[in-house]
C-alpha cells in the first residue's frame, strides 16, 4: 500500500527541469494576466496551464506549432547567437586569424540553438531543428558544399539516429515536408521580407494541407491568416521579451519581471483575434476519411498549383484535391443501414447511419487517468465518418465503460433526444421502453428491453435495440445476461431472430445463453472488448457457442473497429485492422488470446467475470 503522507524530500530538486519548473513558477505569481500560462508555453515549453478551450482556438486558428516552442523560434534564437558571434568579431577582427567568422557564427548558432533546447525540455520540435543547425554548422565548419536537399536528408537521417520513432510522429512529417516545399517554391530570397514572409506563408499553407488533412483529418480555413499574424508577432514581440526575462531572472531575482509582463501585454493584444477566428465559419473544417489515392492526388496538385507563373491549366489542378477534401462517405442508400462498432477498450460504442440520420449506442468508458473514448475514439471516428450531427443516441445502462464518454461526446454533438433505462439519470433523457420504435429513411428501430416498471438492476435493466433494414437485422444487447436473454428469446422469439448481434457483456461467461444464441440464428456475432482485458472477455467457451451456432465471430480487441452493412445484397463485415493493416498489427495477428488463456475455467466452463 501507497502512503503519500509518509512521502518527504531526499534532496532539494537541481538541474536544467528544476531551473525550469522554478522559472515557471515565477511566471506565474510574477505576471498577473491570463496570457501568463502562454508565456510559460512559450519560454519554457510549460503547456501544463493550457486548458482544453485554449486548445480548441490553437486548433480551429491552425497555430498549435508555435506554442510550447517550435523549431521555428529555435532556429530564430540561433540567428540571434550567430549575429552575436558575429557582432564580436567585427569589433575585434583579430579573432578572425584564428577562426574564420562565418565558422565562428555557425558554432554560435549551434550553442543558440542547444541553450534554447534545453530551456524547452529537449522537446521533439526542437531537438529536430537543433540537429539541423548542428548538421549545416559542420557541413560550414568542415567546408563542404552540400546543396538544401542534401542538407535536408543528412538532417532526417540524424533525427532517426537519435529517435527512430519519431517517423511515426505527425511533426515530423509536417516540418521535413515544410522545408521541403520551402525549398524547391523558394531556394533564393529575393531581398524583399515581406513579399518573402508572404510567399513562404503561402507555399507552407497550400503545401502542407494535404499532409495536415490526412495526418489530423482537419483544415483549417482561419490557419493561413492567423499565422500571418502569430508568426512575426508572438515570433519577434512576445517570445525575445519572455527569453529576455528568462535570462535577466536568471542574474537577479525580479530582473525580468517587466519583460514577462510585456510579453504578456503584447500576447493580450492578438489573442481576441484568434479567439473570434475560432468562432467564425472560418474555423476548423472536419475533413472526413479519404481514399488511400487522396493524398498522392492531392501532392500533385499542390505541385502543379506551385509551379512558375505561365504553367497552364492550373485552376485544373484544384480537381485533383477533390478527393480530399470531399470524399465519399458512403453513406447508406434509404432501406439500407451501417453499423459502425468503434473500438473504445474494454466498452462499447456503435454508430448506426441511414441515408440521412445518425444514432450513436453508447459512447465507451472514461477512466481516471484522464483516458476518455468519448474524447479519443468516438469524437474522431464521427469526424471521420463524416456525421455532422446526431440525431438521437441511446445509453444502455449506466456502467461507466458504455456510458463513461456520454458527456464529452454531448458537448460536441448536441443530441435532440437520448435514451437511456429509468434508473439512469441523464438530463434530458427519456426511457428506452420495450416497444418504442420509430423509423428513419425506411430502417425501423425498435427497443425490446426493459418493459414497463421494471426495476433498475444494472447490466439486466440495458436498452435491447433492434434493427431493420434491407430485409435484415441487427441486434444491440448491451450488458443483459442469460435470465434477460432466456426470457427474450420466449416472450420475442421473432425480436431476437437477427442476422447480427452485438455480444451481450463483451462475450462474457454470464451472458449469451445457449437458447438465446440459437433462437437469434446469426450468422455474424460482434465483440466489443478491449486487449488483454483483466476479465477475460471474451469467453472462450462463449465465442465457441457462437461459432458452434453458425455464427462468425469478430472481436474489436483483434480486429479494431467492425463496420457492418445492412445490404439488400447481403451482410458485409469490413475490420479495420484488415482493411487498413498497419506494420505494427502484424505481432498481434495469430498471438494467442492471452486474456482467455490466462484464467481457469470451472466445471461449467466459467471463470471470474467483470
Amino acid at each position: 500500500m501507497r502512503s503519500p503522507e509518509t512521502a518527504y524530500l531526499l534532496a532539494p530538486a537541481h538541474g536544467i527541469d528544476a531551473w525550469r519548473d522554478g522559472m515557471s513558477d515565477r511566471i506565474a505569481t510574477s505576471v498577473h494576466r491570463p496570457s501568463s500560462r502562454f508565456i510559460r508555453a512559450l519560454a519554457l515549453g510549460d503547456v501544463r496551464g493550457l486548458d482544453d478551450a485554449d486548445w480548441t482556438v490553437l486548433r480551429a486558428n491552425g497555430v498549435t506549432h508555435l506554442i510550447a516552442i517550435s523549431g521555428f523560434h529555435v532556429g530564430l534564437v540561433a540567428g540571434f547567437f550567430a549575429l552575436l558571434v558575429r557582432a564580436g568579431w567585427w569589433l575585434w577582427p583579430t579573432l578572425a586569424r584564428r577562426v574564420p567568422a562565418p565558422i565562428a557564427a555557425a558554432a554560435g548558432s549551434v550553442v543558440g540553438a542547444g541553450l534554447y533546447t534545453a530551456v524547452a525540455g529537449f522537446a521533439l520540435p526542437t531537438v529536430r531543428t537543433a540537429l539541423m543547425i548542428a548538421i549545416v554548422a559542420g557541413l560550414r565548419g568542415l567546408r563542404r558544399r552540400l546543396s538544401a536537399a542534401q542538407c535536408l536528408a543528412l538532417a532526417a537521417f540524424a533525427m532517426l539516429l537519435v529517435d527512430p520513432l519519431s517517423a511515426l510522429s505527425a511533426g515530423f512529417w509536417l516540418s521535413f515536408a515544410g522545408v521541403a516545399w520551402l525549398l524547391w517554391c523558394m531556394p533564393d530570397s529575393g531581398g524583399n521580407a515581406v513579399r518573402d514572409f508572404l510567399s513562404a506563408q503561402g507555399v507552407a499553407s497550400l503545401g502542407l494541407l494535404p499532409v495536415a488533412a490526412i495526418l489530423f483529418g482537419q483544415a483549417s480555413l482561419a490557419g493561413p491568416l492567423a499565422n500571418l499574424v502569430a508568426v512575426p508577432w508572438w515570433s519577434l514581440a512576445v517570445v525575445p521579451l519572455a527569453l529576455v526575462g528568462l535570462g535577466l531572472e536568471s542574474l537577479h531575482v525580479g530582473a525580468g519581471e517587466w519583460a514577462w509582463g510585456l510579453a504578456a501585454w503584447c500576447f493580450d493584444v492578438s489573442w481576441p483575434l484568434f479567439e473570434w477566428l475560432a468562432t467564425s465559419a472560418l474555423s476548423l473544417w472536419w475533413l472526413p476519411e479519404p481514399r488511400w489515392f487522396a493524398l498522392p492526388l492531392a501532392l500533385i496538385g499542390a505541385f502543379w498549383l506551385l509551379l512558375p507563373r505561365g504553367v497552364p491549366a492550373k485552376t485544373l489542378a484544384a480537381l485533383l484535391w477533390l478527393p480530399l477534401l470531399w470524399p465519399d462517405r458512403r453513406i447508406p442508400t434509404p432501406g439500407e443501414a451501417e453499423l459502425m462498432v468503434i473500438d473504445v477498450g474494454q466498452g462499447q460504442s456503435v454508430l448506426v447511419r441511414t441515408a440521412r440520420h445518425a444514432l450513436l449506442v453508447d459512447m465507451g468508458p472514461a477512466v481516471q487517468d484522464g483516458f476518455d473514448a468519448g474524447e479519443r475514439a468516438v469524437i474522431p471516428v464521427l469526424h471521420a465518418l463524416g456525421v455532422p450531427r446526431l440525431d438521437a443516441a441511446v445509453v444502455s445502462h449506466g456502467d461507466n465503460d458504455h456510458a463513461g464518454g456520454w458527456p464529452a461526446v454531448a458537448a460536441f454533438y448536441p443530441v435532440p433526444a437520448l435514451f437511456a433505462p429509468e434508473g439512469v439519470r441523464l438530463p434530458g433523457s427519456r426511457p428506452c421502453l420495450a416497444g418504442e420504435a420509430w423509423t428513419w429513411d425506411g430502417v425501423r428501430f425498435r427497443f425490446l428491453h426493459p418493459p414497463l416498471d421494471f426495476p433498475y438492476l444494472g447490466n439486466e435493466s440495458s436498452c435491447v435495440l433492434r434493427i431493420e433494414a434491407a430485409g435484415r437485422a441487427a441486434l444491440i444487447a448491451g450488458d443483459i445476461g442469460e435470465v434477460i436473454e432466456r426470457r427474450l428469446a420466449r416472450e420475442h422469439p421473432g425480436g431476437v431472430r437477427a442476422d447480427v448481434v452485438l455480444v451481450a457483456h463483451h462475450g462474457s461467461g454470464g451472458s449469451s445463453d445457449p437458447a438465446f444464441v440459437a433462437a437469434s440464428g446469426a450468422t455474424q456475432a460482434l465483440v466489443s472488448s478491449g486487449h488483454g482485458n483483466r476479465f477475460g472477455h471474451p469467453r472462450p467457451f462463449v465465442v465457441e457457442r457462437w461459432r458452434h451456432a453458425g455464427a462468425q465471430v469478430h472481436d474489436t480487441a483483434d480486429e479494431g473497429a467492425l463496420r457492418v452493412r445492412l445490404e439488400r445484397r447481403g451482410i458485409h463485415v469490413e475490420a479495420r485492422r484488415q482493411a487498413h493493416p498497419r506494420l505494427w498489427d502484424a505481432a498481434r495477428r495469430g498471438d494467442s488470446r492471452s486474456a482467455g488463456l490466462s484464467y481457469r475455467e470451472d466445471r461449467d466452463g466459467r471463470g471470474p467475470e467483470g
